[in-house]
């Protein structure tokens, strides 16, 4: 039965135009119209896919290779997605052949960009490329040297650290896959550590979230980042104490 002309409108309608969030959904009687209830049920489904999506590498690397750079397919020390999700600790570490392998590059480069599925490849695959497009000409311009790029498979924030300090890098930037909304299955995140190095904790990050064609633009995202990454050079430092002014006014 359609339901449409028994529903009850919300106050709240006029919020929606706001948000994405499932606000002001109506009601017939007591219950939630069935539109509402199907397209719970579709963004719960998106959720859990993103979670199990696959990195797609061969297009990745076609698309990376714009950038003219050595580019690197790494594992972490997790073979399976079962096996990621119980035990985030081995996603934090590489696998000792792609360390061996990683450990061949050349180092000392001022930033490493590193590309995690994390808990949705879909992000990845989607967002990465068009993020780095506008991300690494901002910085080459501004003279940093770039890293090998790295592709990791499994791969948690941290993993980051142990890539980081592999390849000699003053800054691991990892963009990764966030855990997925029912209204954001596709939303990347950036993650900024300064000198990188394994047993490192959250607070020595910054991190810039929900990039996405819906959420914060690659253009700002990008910008914000590049702006993180020179205070992270200028004060030798990154995490909590590394604060970004980029929209109080204090930029010169």
């Amino acid at each position: 039965m359609n339901d449409s002309k028994l529903i009850k409108p919300d106050a709240w309608e006029f919020l929606k135009t706001h948000t994405d969030a499932r606000i002001a959904l109506g009601s017939v009687g007591t219950a939630m119209p069935l539109a509402e209830v199907l397209a719970f049920k579709m963004a719960h489904a998106h959720a859990r896919d993103a979670v199990y999506s696959e990195l797609n590498e061969s297009a990745l690397i076609d698309d990376l290779a714009t950038f003219d750079l050595p580019i690197y397919t790494l594992q972490s020390q997790v073979n399976n997605r079962h096996t990621y999700l119980q035990r985030p600790d081995w996603g934090r570490k590489l696998s000792e052949a792609s360390k061996k392998e990683l450990a061949q590059a050349k180092g000392n480069a001022d930033i490493a960009f590193i590309m995690a599925d994390g808990l949705s490849a879909t992000a990845i695959n989607k967002h990465a490329f068009l993020l780095l497009k506008i991300l690494i000409p901002l910085l080459q311009q501004a003279g940093f040297s770039i890293a090998p790029l790295s592709i990791v498979r499994q791969g948690r924030v941290a993993i980051g650290d142990d890539i980081g300090e592999t390849l000699q890098a003053k800054c691991s930037v990892v963009l990764i896959g966030e855990r997925p909304g029912l209204s954001s299955p596709d939303s990347m995140g950036a993650y900024l550590t300064y000198q990188p190095k394994v047993g490192l904790t959250d607070e020595s990050r910054n991190c810039v979230s929900n990039i996405r064609s819906e959420g914060l633009s690659y253009q700002t995202a990008a910008e914000k980042i590049f702006y993180l990454i020179q205070e992270s050079f200028r004060l030798q430092y990154s995490g909590v104490s590394l604060k970004d002014n980029t929209d109080s006014g204090l930029l010169t």
